[in-house]
């Protein structure tokens, strides 16, 4: 409800005049448009006969029914107006299966977690127009999949972490799965699409690994452990070195020895050739 105080001149939504008087018969509901250079709406009253609104601001009140001589006091209404956050490009068709990096270890154990599981790590930029245009699509192969768990890495927010994963290409993906560890890492567009289709292709079908998960490799995960900026600590699994009985060959045993050519014929050969005459 729009209620302006007119000593003289009150001016209908239509346009229409209408004497002063009849601000005392208008209900509550009654909106009228002030002109007025000076705007002393902040207070809920004017006093210029002649003044003129320029449309620089507009305060709804509730009138409180305290009438005097040519003047209606009302109180303004404080009304706020809150628009909710935009989502970012990146955020918008997000799947159940698609999962934010947070952090070095956060990456590290959704590898480790994912068992036998294909994982394709998506490492994207905010101010990249390539990744924005393909990221639709992978929200699509996200939904068509499932079963696949996508990892998105923010490359402006972890930029040290891809520094060490030697990420310099974006978009840029990377397929892991299981005791297979790394399966294989490309760059790709809207334009070479077809790279992701073939690899999602070939290494989406099930398959039981033989071992525990892989995850990243030692040298990543040592790169990783020596990035000051990150807090990720890892050390080094000793190798396996067979023990000395193992290498140890016994004296007693004998190699095979295979049969030296012969140099002279048996008499058996010898009579069949000279009764063949030669």
């Amino acid at each position: 409800m729009l209620k302006v105080l007119a000593k003289g001149d009150l001016f209908s939504p239509c346009g229409h005049r209408s004497p002063g008087s009849s601000c005392h018969r208008r209900s509550s509901s009654s909106v009228g448009f002030l002109r007025s250079s000076s705007l002393a709406i902040e207070s809920g009253r004017t006093s210029s006969r002649n003044s003129r609104f320029y449309g620089v601001k507009l305060v709804l009140g509730t009138s409180r029914g305290n009438h005097t001589k040519g003047n209606t006091v009302s109180s303004p209404v404080q009304m706020t107006l809150s628009i909710g956050k935009a989502m970012k490009w990146w955020e918008k068709g997000v799947q159940v299966n698609m999962k934010v990096i947070e952090s070095a270890q956060d990456l590290v154990d959704s590898l480790l977690n994912a068992g036998d599981k294909l994982v394709i790590v998506d490492f994207f930029s905010p101010g990249c127009g390539g990744c924005r245009s393909l990221h639709p699509k992978v929200c699509q192969f996200a939904e068509t999949n499932p079963d696949v768990l996508f990892l998105q890495v923010n490359y402006e927010k972890h930029k040290s972490m891809c520094y060490s994963l030697n990420v310099h290409v974006l978009p840029f993906f990377r397929f892991y799965r299981g005791a297979q560890g790394r399966l294989c890492s490309f760059s790709c567009t809207n334009a070479t699409i077809k790279k992701f289709k073939d690899a999602l292709a070939k290494h989406t079908p099930e398959r039981c690994s033989l071992g525990p998960p892989k995850g990243l490799e030692e040298s990543e995960l040592l790169a990783l452990a020596a990035n000051k900026d990150l807090c990720f600590n890892y050390s080094k699994k000793p190798g396996l070195v067979p023990s000395t009985h193992e290498l140890a060959v016994p004296l007693s045993t004998k190699l095979p020895m295979s049969p030296a050519p012969r140099a002279t014929l048996d008499s058996e050969e010898m009579a069949l050739l000279v009764g063949s005459g030669r």
